[in-house]
């Protein structure tokens, strides 16, 4: 029976790992903690480690796993800049899960922009205090605006599709363009500057942080609506705030945050807030944050575990090559 600790473990895990776990003989040591320096020794004894994308896989945390004899590192995420996979190449196999549901992030990007231009989360609060005046609750219509989609993978195409299902016209970036497709591809800049919503849907790496700074920002539409569902550091915080305040944004969506590692996942309804960015964000009428959660569908979680174990069989029992294997790819 292989061992796995599984870090930064929620309620909502648990059915769907232990449906296909079981019957694959696998035995899971379910800890709430993130994994970091600190909580490291706990996958002592355990032959995996399963991880999300806000546990701290670096070289120190890679060294000790391999000391105590763990054997495989498994991301239940697509995203894996939380991991230092080079460090891992010829130490210890990652794995990730590289596509649960498209779908699920790309009508949740869609979501949030119609819940934003038509006021829906106004309308809600106020109806539930009796209040039916429409004052304030003037939105606008999508259909023939233009959409900016960075990042045509699975989930950028998806949601070209349902943008184009409400009328609007899309313009697309990507580094690699998505082949046998009428996507109109235009420069990173082109987009900025005509797009009247900007949806991203790209990696997290060194060429893409802060890729919305100051200076795109200044690029953009005076009233451009801003979507992130994809890595909270594609966005410049305070750029986006200092773009808020000056009405150059006319509103920002955003299911991730740069800093989100020490606050989202959790309940901090009875704490005080100490990031003072994230403060000012929720408290501006219209920015809509929502923790990290485009990805939470049943579907996307019966997909997850699917695969992750998988992931695991093959790497600690078959022996067979596995395609989700990040350090072998990265060793290449």
């Amino acid at each position: 029976m292989l061992k796995i600790a599984f870090y930064d473990a929620k309620p909502y895990d648990r059915p769907s790992f232990e449906k296909y776990g079981a019957p694959r003989g696998l035995e899971y040591r379910f800890l709430e903690t993130k994994l970091n320096h600190d909580t490291v020794e706990l996958a002592h004894g355990c032959d995996a480690v399963c991880v999300f994308v806000n546990d701290t896989v670096d070289a120190f945390v890679i060294d000790r796993l391999c000391e105590l004899g763990v054997r495989l590192i498994a991301l239940r995420s697509a995203g894996f800049n939380n991991v230092d996979v080079l460090h891992a190449c010829g130490k210890i196999p990652v794995v990730r899960v590289p596509a649960y549901s498209p779908y699920a992030v790309a009508e949740h990007a869609m979501a949030l922009l119609l819940t934003s231009i038509r006021r829906i989360h106004k309308a809600y609060n106020r109806t539930r205090e009796f209040n039916f005046s429409l004052n304030g609750l003037t939105g606008f219509d999508l259909h023939g605006k233009t959409m900016g989609v960075v990042g045509t993978g699975k989930i950028g195409r998806i949601l070209i599709d349902i943008a184009r299902g409400f009328g609007m016209h899309v313009l697309a970036y990507d580094k690699f363009p998505a082949r046998g497709t009428d996507y109109e591809y235009v420069p990173l800049e082109t987009l900025l500057e005509r797009s009247d919503v900007i949806s991203l849907h790209c990696p997290l790496t060194d060429e893409t942080r802060h890729m919305i700074n100051a200076e795109a920002i200044e690029r953009m539409k005076k009233g451009v609506v801003i979507l992130n569902t994809s890595r909270g550091a594609l966005i410049d915080a305070d750029a986006l705030l200092e773009g808020i305040k000056a009405r150059k944004v006319g509103a920002a969506c955003l299911d991730v945050y740069e800093e989100e590692a020490d606050v989202f996942f959790e309940d901090r309804s009875g704490h005080i807030l100490n990031d003072d960015r994230l403060s000012r964000l929720i408290s501006m009428p219209n920015v809509i944050v929502t923790s990290h959660q485009a990805f939470l569908t049943e579907e996307a979680l019966n997909n997850i575990a699917e695969t992750t174990v998988q992931n695991i069989i093959t790497i600690l029992e078959t022996g067979e090559e596995c395609p989700n294997e990040l350090t072998k790819q990265y060793s290449n």
